[in-house]
């Protein structure tokens, strides 16, 4: 069988097996924490729908059908075009940069049409689709050499120098952290990650020159917030009064005094995990993270279960960034990383972010249903 032949659509799959196939487990859980936080935007919101609630449940909607619509796809359409994705969003980032509009202090979107896109978002799963359709074509001896990971690490740094002209160092971050992720579990030998990871560490006294005065704030704040308690510092001080205020079972629903006499800034995207704890406490903190405990394992299940080498790369590499996303929020607001602005998945108020994540499950759900299709790789290769 050619690989042209292999990548026609699956004859012995209906759409109608295809939809008894997926995780439903999965699924229910992604709707109860987004249950949550719609809860939670409309405590935000004093108890009105007309603002945050009723933008995030249009977003949701138009999420939902995204994922369910790559939930449903043959997965080999997403090894077929995963190039051309990636190029996509490349462009978009670049048209950010030429007639993008600013918000919050960085230029970050794009207007398509009616809707306001952020491509930072878009990009970092065309940047998993493309890393790992690359690493599939190649053989275990080749991921090991350095000469096959220009190509790639090209592909992970146009995107991050984009993105950090907007500035956006948050999201920068993440996406070298996409990169790195489907690096590893391609094979990447373990001392490339020890020289690089040195070689980084050497340079940040080069790249603290680069860093605008607000970031480098930030890293300030990070050690010692007292120093500036009502500039650079005013952010994660409430975040820790919230914490602290919320005690082990929480204020109640709609109780919460740091949000609701708006001591605590951007309380419905970066800190709305502090928002929660006041409500509803340690107990309620813990349940809501065992929620994203089951979506994480139900991942690398899932991933395990898969038969090509280019469907468990994507697989496991959306559940790994998935946890980098909730762990860096969640430490962020307890004052335990500098504050980098990554929104709470599925939580956070934000259109492109939540369409974006629901995007990128819909393919791992996808990549599952699929998990006994293979897609041919080089020969000295093997699934």
């Amino acid at each position: 069988m050619t690989i042209r032949e292999s990548l026609r659509p699956p004859v012995e799959l209906t759409l109608w097996q295809r939809f008894l196939a997926v995780n439903w487990l999965f699924v229910g859980v992604v709707l109860v924490i987004v249950g949550i936080g719609f809860a939670m935007l409309y405590s935000i919101a004093r108890g009105t729908t007309d603002t945050w609630v009723l933008k995030q449940s249009v977003r949701f909607v138009l999420g939902a059908a995204v994922m369910f619509a790559g939930a449903l796809t043959d997965f080999r359409f997403f090894y077929r075009y995963a190039y051309p994705i990636y190029a996509v969003a490349l462009a978009l980032l670049v048209a950010v940069d030429i007639v993008g509009h600013i918000g919050m202090g960085a230029q970050r979107w794009v207007s398509v049409g009616a809707f306001n896109i952020q491509p930072s978002e878009l990009m970092k799963i065309a940047l998993v689709l493309a890393l790992a359709k690359y690493f599939h074509t190649r053989n275990e001896g080749e991921v090991g050499q350095i000469r096959w990971l220009i190509v790639p690490l090209l592909m992970i740094a146009a995107p991050i120098v984009l993105v950090l002209r907007q500035p956006d160092l948050g999201t920068a971050a993440l996406l070298g952290l996409c990169g790195v992720t489907v690096l590893f579990l391609a094979g990447v030998r373990l001392w490339m990650f020890i020289v690089s990871g040195g070689g980084l560490l050497a340079a940040l006294p080069l790249a603290w020159e680069f860093l605008h005065d607000y970031q480098k704030n930030r890293v300030f704040t990070f050690f010692d917030p007292e120093r500036d308690p009502l500039g650079a510092g005013y952010h994660i001080i409430q975040s820790k009064i919230a914490l602290g205020s919320g005690g082990t079972f929480g204020k109640g629903f709609m109780q919460g005094t740091q949000s609701h006499l708006n001591f605590l800034p951007e309380k419905q995207t970066d800190f709305i995990f502090t928002v929660y704890a006041e409500e509803f406490g340690l107990v309620g903190g813990l349940f809501l993270l065992f929620l994203y405990f089951v979506l994480i394992a139900n991942g690398v299940v899932m991933a395990q279960r898969i038969a090509s080498h280019f469907g468990r790369l994507v697989a496991m590499s959306i559940t790994t960034v998935f946890f980098f996303y909730i762990f860096i929020n969640v430490a962020m607001v307890m004052g335990l990383i500098p504050i980098v602005g990554v929104p709470l998945p599925l939580f956070s108020y934000g259109g492109t972010a939540l369409v974006s994540i629901l995007a990128a499950f819909g393919i791992l759900i996808c990549a599952h249903t699929h998990r006994d299709v293979r897609i041919p790789r080089r020969p000295g290769s093997s699934d």
